[in-house]
């Protein structure tokens, strides 16, 4: 009995998302909901990485030594895995970070599906909010706002304003992506917005009920769309003064369902579907919270 249970727990798919910190991570509740919508013997964990542990986690699961077939990376690891994967896809090599990892082949291979989730989460929940590409703003230039600018500027926008405090960042962010990305300090937001068709917001400004500074929206197109990849609170201080302002808005927290949505079907073999149930499950653990 006891040899029968070890080889069926030994013959589980297993995935995990690594980190540094990880407790506040909510992907394991995100992949165990499809992996039970879906019936899949499979498991999803969380695992807490500290940096001079983590290439030896990697090359673990490089070699096949490993109990996992691949999984999710978030902050501080997001660089090393890039640069420590076999294969990393255009995406990730363009953005020199990767969230998703997975062995095929006897390779590990890597990508970013930060971008994908981002994308995803607007066009499921603002439909059409891409019918004008013409002008997108988007605040700060740390990690977070790479793939948010290689998604935009992917999906066809002729102008994107990179503002950061620090403008030498935003203009490394310029050469990165190209000469449609223009950098500007957070003195120049007023004029860049003019005209405007998207707004995002991917700095820590708000997050966890912080001060966030105010912002004129009015510049913007009447169509344009604010958004902010913060999601703790949902409602932060810049989508709540968008709002106040008659503007279309957008949260974060779909962009984190949607960008789980690539990995699960790699690692587990179903593509899952971002439903208004796994929402609500999120939205009550953040409360609980």
């Amino acid at each position: 009995m006891s040899s029968m249970r070890d080889s069926r727990e030994t013959s589980l798919t297993k995935a995990f998302v690594c980190g540094y910190p990880i407790k506040h991570s909510r992907s394991p509740i995100i992949h165990g909901h499809w992996l039970r919508e879906f019936g899949i013997a499979g498991e999803y964990k969380a695992l807490e990485v500290p940096p001079e542990s983590f290439a030896d986690f990697i090359s673990g699961l490089k070699s096949g030594e490993s109990e996992f077939t691949g999984g999710n990376v978030t902050i501080p690891h997001k660089e090393k895995a890039f640069a420590l994967a076999d294969i990393p896809d255009e995406l990730a090599s363009e953005l020199g970070a990767a969230n998703t990892l997975y062995r095929d082949d006897g390779k590990l291979k890597a990508t970013n599906t930060d971008g994908y989730g981002f994308l995803a989460n607007l066009d499921d929940s603002a439909k059409g909010w891409d019918r004008k590409r013409n002008i997108a703003v988007i605040l700060g230039a740390g990690g977070a706002s790479r793939a948010v600018i290689q998604a935009v500027r992917d999906r066809g926008f002729q102008e994107i304003h990179v503002l950061n405090r620090t403008v030498e960042r935003a203009r490394e962010l310029a050469d990165r992506f190209g000469p449609r990305v223009h950098a500007a300090p957070i003195a120049a937001l007023n004029e860049r917005l003019q005209g405007a068709d998207l707004f995002v917001n991917t700095t820590s400004l708000g997050m966890d009920d912080g001060e966030a500074i105010e912002i004129d929206f009015s510049p913007m197109q009447p169509t344009g769309l604010v958004t902010d990849i913060v999601y703790v609170p949902m409602m932060t201080p810049f989508l709540l003064q968008a709002e106040a302002q008659d503007m279309t808005i957008a949260d974060g927290l779909g962009m984190l369902l949607h960008q789980a949505v690539p990995g699960f079907e790699k690692w587990f073999g179903r593509r899952p579907v971002v439903t208004e149930e796994l929402r609500a499950k999120i939205v009550a653990d953040l409360e609980r919270h």
